[in-house]
């Protein structure tokens, strides 16, 4: 079955000599009916109707937070109750103690953006930690990079395209500006293609400094902490200390610590904590929308004692706890948490464990590790070893979920979501698809912008909206064991849907006109709404406040709001933000050269984000913490946008004048060029965690701490020498500077200083 793309009409075959010079029926009116000639594509009236309503939201927004003052307030700046568990996920987290407890009152929303555009980076870091540098600092990158593309567009790309006279036609103006205005054979065509590898080096030269300069920044905590899976059931604390000990005698294990189910106890200490408050004797009515129960007669039936009642239930549930408690040790997970002196010794442990023997027997199922007398008890080689998450990081509950139950619920929950991801773009596929079957004939004499451009827009930007809430929950349901692998989830899946959604099934089925002027407006529209709508929406955040509304009705008392209030603060979501900007950015520099005009409502939106992020950052949400990895990802993933550019273009080269034209060849070689480099960068960024160069420290780091144990002076200098090159497998260069090091030794026990 040949494929759409290849496969031509009878008519289309027969025009194949006149390119497309003759096809104006691809924007004859009685064509098209939702993407009907409107001015400039209807894209100044979107953006005239997009901007009331941002005005207007930001009027909401105004008059919300001066009525609802509290809302999310009181969270920021309420004491912690010294439970510092996996409670803090969205719509249900507990206040962070990372938040400033004695933040000034700013009782205007003029006074915060004011103080919002004059604080800088040390005080965003001290606030909200290093990832939200890292997350203002990669939008800052971005929003480089789109200016500069704004001024080769628009400079460069767009009067190029207007040269053409190919789609001259009354009132599609908008259709000038777009690639397809160029006539077949067009030696300008190549300029097109040399502009994408541009973009493609400016896009990787920005993210590399982006990254550099991320790399370069020190980290709040040292990660002098082993995260090992599969330990036997009955493994003990001692043995596994023991183990490290003979096989690292080189480094020096502070504490280890095992891991056990302890699901039910943390949801029964959460109960528990939530009826842990103090007030003056009070009667309610113990049951939901209690306390706006406005019947009398049922209020005086079912009055207790609010003191007596959550004492009671305190009891109970702290009974609860301390039985749980004493469960647990019956119930471990096979997992420790090894605590080593100094983070190099962690590196070297963690070298040795990930480290591939290379002109072995043992190349393929794994190098032997560092042999001690527990080594066969504790099943050594079956080890995983990594470093342990922060323990905010960590999702305690969730270490019960292994194996193949894990393997089930990820491959489950995905398969849902992908089938509901279909159902989520079928508003996208039918308004791409109903002019072939004539059923908008009847709105055909409107030729209203508000039908055909504006409503399909916001209808798309309605649907990719509350994806993002779809994902996360099915995110929560995968149970993964760190926040920073669950955001590296939701990020990749946010990511692809939302391109799936927005960027490829709205580019479906064009193989008669490819890249339609109208096709074009479609997607500078959506950018468009996503600017102003979608910031002054996240400004407003409410789905949240909705929730928040529906909490405070269904308390049961005074108390029971107090506590919502304080507990309504979220966490900064980076993964489902990043995914969110990585959507948009594709989107944008997919069709920069193709629709150049896109690109400046690209840098809007790219700039409304960014102030809205910071603004959030500072005074709307609650510290996070994750491993480098997360940000690194959203990185890898925004080069692919540039590649994604090169496709169109490709496609627009073989369909317009075929596989075998020059343009169309360079444009492949340079894609094909591209994507090797690209997954050849990408394989080895997987794969170098396998490599003993990955975890290259300074040997004299180690060695400074561990010096005075090698060196003492009971033992000869052979025994020294012999046991630093049986302590771990090194590289020359690694022992080079052992060697060194052990003759710096050897002086000084030869010649011993004296003060």
């Amino acid at each position: 079955m040949k494929s759409l793309w290849w496969e031509p009409e009878s008519h289309l075959a027969a025009n194949r000599s006149d390119g497309f010079k003759n096809r104006t029926d691809c924007f004859n009116s009685t064509q098209s009916t939702v993407l009907k000639g409107l001015e400039f594509g209807g894209v100044p009236d979107v953006l005239l109707i997009n901007f009331v309503v941002f005005v207007f939201l930001l009027i909401v927004f105004t008059i919300i937070r001066k009525r609802f003052w509290d809302y999310g307030r009181l969270a920021l700046v309420a004491d912690d109750d010294g439970f510092t568990g996996s409670s803090r996920r969205r719509y249900g987290r507990m206040s962070s103690t990372g938040s400033n407890r004695e933040e000034p009152d700013y009782d205007t929303v003029c006074k915060r953006m004011s103080l919002k555009m004059r604080i800088n980076d040390e005080k965003i870091k001290a606030k909200c930690g290093m990832d939200a540098i890292h997350y203002l600092s990669y939008e800052r990158h971005l929003i480089y990079l789109l200016l500069i593309l704004t001024v080769l567009s628009i400079g460069v790309i767009l009067p190029v395209n207007m040269t053409g006279g190919l789609l001259n036609i009354d009132k599609q103006k908008f259709g000038e500006t777009t690639i397809g205005n160029l006539k077949k054979g067009n030696n300008l065509l190549w300029l097109h293609t040399v502009f994408a590898v541009i973009y493609l080096i400016l896009t990787a030269l920005l993210l590399r400094r982006h990254v550099s300069q991320m790399k370069g920044m020190r980290r709040e905590i040292a990660r002098n902490t082993l995260f090992v899976c599969s330990l036997p059931k009955d493994a003990t604390e001692e043995d596994v200390k023991t183990h490290f000990v003979e096989a690292y005698p080189s480094c020096q294990v502070c504490a280890v610590t095992l891991a056990y189910n302890v699901t039910k106890l943390m949801y029964l200490d959460k109960e528990s904590a939530s009826y842990r408050k103090k007030g003056e004797r009070v009667f309610i009515s113990p049951r939901m929308c209690g306390y706006l129960c406005c019947c009398a007669s049922c209020v005086k039936v079912s009055q207790v004692d609010a003191i007596e009642h959550y004492r009671a239930k305190e009891r109970l549930l702290l009974e609860e706890v301390r039985q749980e408690a004493e469960m647990v040790p019956q119930y471990p997970l096979g997992i420790a948490f090894v605590t080593l002196q100094t983070e190099a010794m962690a590196k070297l442990i963690l070298k040795d464990f990930n480290a591939v023997k290379c002109g072995t027997m043992s190349s393929c199922c794994g190098a032997q590790r560092q042999p001690s007398s527990k080594s066969q008890s504790l099943k050594v080689n079956k080890w995983r070893v990594g470093f342990a998450p922060y323990t905010r990081n960590v999702y305690w509950e969730n270490l019960s979920v292994q194996g193949v139950s894990w393997y089930a619920r990820y491959v489950s929950l995905n398969v849902l979501l992908f089938i509901l991801l279909t159902l989520f773009t079928t508003p996208t596929i039918i308004i791409n698809t109903m002019d072939k079957f004539n059923v908008t004939k009847p709105i055909n004499a409107l030729n209203s912008p508000i039908i055909s451009q504006f409503f399909p827009t916001f209808l798309l930007w309605a649907f990719s909206a509350l994806l993002p809430t779809i994902v996360y929950y099915s995110t929560l349901g995968e149970a993964h064991w760190s926040r920073s692998s669950e955001q590296l989830s939701m990020m990749r899946k946010l990511y692809f849907f939302l391109l799936f959604m927005v960027l490829l099934l709205p580019s479906l089925g064009l193989t008669r006109c490819v890249f339609l002027p109208g096709q074009g407006a479609f997607f500078v529209n959506y950018v468009i709404a996503a600017a102003l709508v979608g910031s002054a929406m996240e400004l407003l955040r409410l789905p949240g406040l909705l929730l928040y509304i529906i909490r405070l009705m269904i308390a049961r008392s005074a108390a029971e709001r107090k506590y919502v209030k304080e507990k309504q603060a979220y966490e900064f979501e980076y993964g489902a933000m990043y995914g969110w900007i990585l959507c948009l950015f594709t989107v944008i520099l997919a069709y920069s050269i193709i629709c150049p005009v896109i690109v400046p409502f690209g840098l809007l939106y790219m700039v409304l984000k960014y102030l809205v992020d910071r603004y959030n950052l500072c005074f709307v949400y609650l510290s996070a913490r994750l491993d480098r990895q997360v940000h690194l990802e959203a990185v890898n993933q925004a080069l692919g946008a540039p590649i994604i550019c090169l496709m169109w273009l490709y496609f627009f080269s073989v369909l317009r004048i075929g596989f075998w034209a020059p343009t169309s060849l360079f444009t492949l070689v340079i894609l094909c060029i591209t994507i090797i480099i690209s997954l050849s960068y990408t394989c080895f960024g997987f794969f170098k965690y396998l490599s003993p160069f990955n975890y290259m420290v300074s040997i004299f780091l180690c060695v400074s701490s561990t010096l005075l144990f090698l060196c003492h002076p009971s033992q000869s200098v052979l025994t020294v020498f012999a046991l630093s090159l049986r302590s771990t497998r090194r590289t020359r260069i690694q022992q080079r500077a052992w060697t060194t090091t052990l003759r710096y030794c050897i002086c000084s026990l030869k010649f011993p200083q004296h003060n």
